[in-house]
């Protein structure tokens, strides 16, 4: 398992429009490559249908092969949807890999069992698979679902307990956003490992002029 931050950085709305996007597309790559993809967080951009920044985990036979084509820089040919008449721009975003501190063991939490639902990856059902994880010493808690087995969703609510008792330690030696936040600032514009075009995000070379940059 490969966990992922796709961050619009610091970047305007059409930044987190790419982010939008661009997990769409990585989410198709997987299907096609057998790759289970679970959203695990997102935060949501300034408008409707855009994201500043989300956390997945990749997992399957392929993901070192998905994980490979996504990690670096993204870039976004496209006229802006919002500010018509400024011509094309281009618009860069950050993939990089997020690896939490530690696991938080099992004796330090305890699960609740839930029914899975709303968004959560390729698929949601409908079974007690959803978990939340509280840890007992903080009250921190999390909730992972997906269609994978109660297990794999333990092992990624305690990397996620992980993460959250590292950015509180952090929090407490003003190092306020470690790890996840720091990849905020560290987009290298002008190497990109991939770019997209137009405003249906078609990959490079199979762009198809007459689809530019239509209207959302």
């Amino acid at each position: 398992m490969i966990l992922l931050q796709i961050s619009s950085a610091q970047g305007p709305d059409e930044c987190m429009l790419a982010v939008k996007k661009a997990l769409a597309r990585l989410v198709q790559e997987a299907i096609e490559l057998g790759v289970i993809v679970d959203i695990l967080e997102e935060e949501r951009g300034l408008r409707a249908g855009t994201l500043r920044s989300v956390l997945i985990a990749i997992q399957g036979e392929n993901e070192l092969q998905l994980f490979k084509r996504w990690n670096g820089t993204i870039k976004w040919i496209c006229e802006s949807p919002w500010r018509k008449g400024v011509g094309r721009k281009n618009w860069f975003i950050g993939v990089t890999q997020f690896e939490p501190i530690r696991e938080v063991m099992e004796s330090e939490v305890r699960f609740e069992r839930l029914k899975a639902s709303g968004p959560g990856g390729q698929h949601v059902n409908k079974t007690e698979s959803a978990v939340r994880a509280i840890h007992i010493a903080s009250g921190i808690s999390v909730k992972v679902q997906s269609e994978r087995s109660q297990h794999a969703n333990c092992r990624i609510a305690r990397l996620l307990l992980g993460n959250r008792l590292q950015q509180l330690q952090n929090m407490q030696h003003a190092q306020i956003k470690a790890k996840r936040r720091l990849f905020h600032h560290q987009i290298e514009r002008g190497n990109a490992v991939r770019t997209f075009v137009g405003i249906e995000f078609t990959p490079k070379g199979e762009y198809i002029p007459n689809k530019y940059c239509q209207s959302l």
